[in-house]
């Protein structure tokens, strides 16, 4: 489902928090594996829905956060990156504004469960 290898993948069905542990809208960062590869992601919510992504601009190539945990722009709207202030839909990850335009942030396909965000694995949508 991870259009990429990494060897820190976690599995699928990996539970990564519940969703009401995530503010509305808000984010959280994880992280699988030690350095110096481990295999960074987040996860963005807004209401009932969560989407998570590989935590890496598609530009610099660096982590999209500002802090931890804090990936989305002042409105609360928009993924903004902490380097140089792109910004990207919650929802598809499609570069919206900065110096990215056409890019996306990779995927890392999440369903919610029970009330829990897992690690999408075959068969989930």
């Amino acid at each position: 489902m991870i259009p990429f290898p990494h060897q820190n993948l976690p599995d699928a069905g990996t539970v990564l928090c519940r969703l009401d542990d995530l503010s509305d809208p808000g984010g959280q960062e994880f992280m699988f594996g030690d350095p110096p590869t481990p295999f960074e992601m987040f996860v963005v919510r807004r209401g009932e829905n969560a989407w998570g992504y590989f935590n890496s601009c598609p530009h610099a190539g660096s982590p999209l956060n500002w802090t931890p945990g804090n990936f989305l722009d002042p409105s609360k709207t928009l993924i903004q990156c902490a380097t140089h202030g792109a910004q990207f839909n919650m929802d598809d990850g499609a570069c919206v504004s900065g110096p990215c335009p056409g890019s996306r942030l990779t995927p890392v396909p999440v369903v919610i469960r029970d009330g829990k965000i897992l690690i999408a694995g075959p068969g989930d949508s």
